[in-house]
């Protein structure tokens, strides 16, 4: 019998990649560094030189599988897929903008940005399912999640109040923004865990699946800068809406965040600190962001908090 945990199993056919298909290979290379980056996760809400204690591998995949599920659902929702998810996990709710066709999803205008909501929502849905697959009967079920009201809140704390109602699902521009949300999140979390990694092979995954990340949060950037100048709601343009909402995530999630223009009007592709290096964050900064209030159990996107230990 193979006394290896799963992970070490996965890194090890991984190195066999050679027999995949560049497809393939990718997709295995995200989720490894899903749950390697996920093992560190947890340590990240104490003391930065804290150790990672032991036996938590459960708690803190369950942790990265709360998360999952709501990057899932909401890019699966986009591409009219949200029921893929609704499969997975038990039957807690996924609340959706009211009008939002759930078969069909979100109506794009831009084939560009509807080809990377396929393609992230397609990863999203395989990250959940290597998770909870990994997890057995001890993965957490699928939290209640809220993509209307949550995301309603969002705009208006963001905007000061200007924008009420914002719908991600609304046309191609108000979809980015929700996607600028949620992207930078994830590579801040992942490089925030990446200190407390001592296996090399894990840490060899953690970096791939922020790499894979990163190149999402940086698409999703580089498509709003094009646009900064384009008036968005409220009689805000794209820009000043994008700095309102990394704004509202710095004041929670520890003041680890920038728009897309530096103070002389440069583009930022990158969220960088002054030595050029990508800004990390605690669990505990994570779920002040996602619960949009610092400090708290629940609310926000989960209404009645995530499942698991960590939360």
């Amino acid at each position: 019998m193979d006394n290896r945990t799963s992970t070490e199993q996965i890194i090890a056919a991984a190195s066999n990649a050679d027999t995949m298909n560049r497809r393939a290979a990718m997709g295995f290379l995200g989720k490894i560094g899903m749950g390697a980056a996920a093992m560190s996760l947890a340590a990240t809400a104490g003391t930065a030189a804290a150790a990672p204690a032991k036996d938590i591998d459960g708690a803190v995949l369950n942790f990265a599988l709360n998360l999952e599920y709501l990057e899932a659902a909401f890019y699966l929702a986009a591409v009219g897929r949200v029921d893929e998810l609704r499969r997975i996990g038990g039957n807690a709710e996924i609340r959706l903008p009211a009008g939002l066709v759930q078969s069909r999803g979100m109506q794009f205008k831009d084939s560009n940005v509807e080809a990377l909501a396929r393609d992230i929502a397609e990863d999203e849905l395989s990250h959940v399912k290597f998770l909870h697959g990994a997890l057995g009967k001890a993965a957490a079920p699928r939290p209640v999640i809220d993509l209307n009201g949550a995301f309603r809140a969002a705009g208006k704390a963001a905007s000061g109040g200007k924008i009420d109602g914002f719908n991600p699902y609304a046309n191609d521009l108000f979809f980015l923004h929700g996607a600028f949300i949620f992207e930078d999140v994830g590579v801040t979390a992942y490089n925030g865990a990446a200190t407390l990694i001592t296996n090399p092979a894990y840490l060899q995954a953690a970096a791939g699946i922020l790499a894979v990340e990163a190149y999402h949060g940086g698409a999703i950037r580089s498509m709003l800068f094009q646009q900064r100048q384009v008036s968005a709601a409220a009689g805000l343009y794209v820009g000043q809406v994008v700095q309102a909402i990394s704004n509202l995530r710095g004041s929670v999630g520890g003041m680890k965040d920038q728009g897309l223009t530096d103070n002389a009007g440069n583009m930022v592709v990158a969220p960088a600190d002054k030595n050029g290096v990508a800004y990390g964050r605690s669990t505990r900064e994570v779920l002040n962001i996602v619960y949009l209030a610092p400090n708290a159990s629940k609310g926000g996107f989960y209404p009645n908090g995530l499942n698991g230990s960590i939360k």
